[in-house]
């Protein structure tokens, strides 16, 4: 952030194995993480240890082969790399890795899905408590910026359908309290904060009834930061043009 300003993305580019294949045979990512104005990119759904011409990487994967994961590719040498949050329960599912730069900490995470029925809620809710004591943490130290698939979208301008979803997995009032109570403890949504009234903006669309071309979404991906960097960041944005999986990147441009 010394030098001019940095481009971060994040991408979701669909299962682990659907990766693995894809990058043995073409270029593996199809969007903006890979361009070369991109000094970091993060992926989730991730599995392998493929290389990438430019970009040092960082992988984490899951126990369950194919679950959840998540990459990290910079152009910029991190000072440390940790994998998970350091509980045992949360961290066979390889869904942090946080690398350490000069002035801050980039945290790449993929929180739990609750899933149907809400059937992980409760361990959502734990997850999500864990969660913000570890970036709280992290805070003390330097800036945190975290990028990734939070699997809520936070209020109704963020959802396409918001009473019909109140009780479905990523729009129960439990989780976007949860959402409420990170951004509270010291930290910003850089997408809302510079588009506060932005509507139709959303990173995930279900595969059902062409809800990608009618624009059925929800915002669930995002880049959130310590307060103390609201300033610094320069523009948010949403890629919706690029295709590759049901999510699209999302990224900011910070000093």
């Amino acid at each position: 952030m010394q030098q001019g300003q940095a481009e971060i993305d994040f991408g979701a580019h669909g299962e682990a194995d659907e990766i693995k294949e894809t990058a043995e045979t073409e270029n593996p990512v199809e969007t903006k993480e890979t361009a070369g104005s991109t000094d970091s990119a993060g992926l989730r759904e991730t599995a392998g240890s493929e290389k990438f011409p430019i970009f040092s990487e960082y992988w984490n994967s899951a126990e369950k082969k194919g679950y959840s994961g998540t990459a990290i590719f910079t152009r910029i040498a991190p000072l440390t790399a940790t994998y998970g949050m350091g509980i045992e329960e949360h961290d066979r599912e390889g869904r942090i890795i946080t690398l350490e730069f000069e002035e801050f900490y980039l945290v790449n995470v993929y929180v739990p899905n609750s899933q149907r029925e809400l059937l992980r809620l409760d361990y959502r809710m734990r997850w999500e408590d864990d969660f913000r004591q570890y970036v709280c943490r992290l805070d003390t130290y330097k800036p945190v910026i975290i990028c990734g698939d939070l699997n809520c979208a936070h209020k109704e301008i963020d959802i396409k359908n918001a009473k019909s979803n109140e009780r479905n997995a990523g729009f129960t009032r439990e989780e976007r309290d949860k959402l409420t109570m990170l951004l509270g403890a010291g930290f910003t949504d850089f997408y809302r904060r510079l588009n506060p009234d932005k509507s139709d903006a959303y990173t995930w669309w279900s595969y059902m009834q062409g809800a990608r071309e009618k624009n059925i979404g929800w915002r669930i991906d995002y880049f959130l930061g310590s307060d103390c960097l609201t300033d610094k960041v320069r523009d948010a944005f949403i890629l919706p043009e690029y295709y590759g999986s049901d999510h699209c990147p999302v990224g900011i441009v910070i000093e």
